[in-house]
């Protein structure tokens, strides 16, 4: 399955919304991938997140993490595909913890999985979770990457779809300046519009 495969996928299940949208990491940007309309449906996550599986299956892997929210359907599929432990972190006072029992395990290997990738900053948070807590954050795959390549979390990577997305700081963005449409945050964390 190419980008192109991946990327039909995203057009078929109206998941590549254009617009003006807020994202998670506080830019902006005229695409937005609303991956929960192509995880909504078990055979498309099932290939998809296969793809990041067969990457990571000679990686010794102990647990898959995933942040919260866009993160637990990848996290948890990839999991079923490895036959590892699935846990996540969830935000809570704006920070991503461990909650429902979830714990690190000294010396055990981390593959941290997400939906979407535009800073990393989500999954640089999951990373710091799993070193604080003893763990080894062994790579990190995800399923969209907006940066086309350029963030690097320092383990191995993988991502099924890359891309270059553009998108702007919030007081740099030519949509805002023309004042044509109006800024929508579609995504799970809240952040104000």
């Amino acid at each position: 399955m190419t980008n192109q495969n991946i990327l039909e996928i995203f057009l078929k299940t109206n998941a590549l919304l254009n617009g003006h949208f807020l994202l998670t990491s506080g830019r902006h940007s005229t695409q937005y991938f609303q991956c929960a309309l192509v995880l909504q449906y078990p055979g498309f996550n099932e290939i998809i997140c296969s793809k990041i599986a067969d990457h990571f299956r000679s990686t010794e892997i102990d647990v898959v993490i995933s942040p919260a929210i866009g993160g637990i359907v990848v996290g948890q599929e990839v999991a079923r595909q490895l036959n590892k432990k699935s846990i996540f972190a969830e935000r809570e006072d704006k920070t991503l913890v461990l909650r429902r029992g979830f714990q690190i395990e000294e010396g055990k290997k981390y593959l941290v999985c997400e939906d979407v990738v535009t800073t990393g900053g989500s999954v640089f948070e999951v990373m710091e979770i799993v070193r604080n807590g003893g763990g080894i954050a062994a790579g990190v795959g995800y399923i969209v990457d907006r940066s086309n390549n350029k963030v690097q979390f320092g383990v191995p990577q993988f991502s099924t779809l890359q891309l270059e997305v553009v998108s702007y700081l919030p007081e740099e963005c030519p949509i805002c300046k023309e004042n044509k449409i109006p800024l929508v945050k579609p995504g799970s964390r809240k952040v104000k519009v």
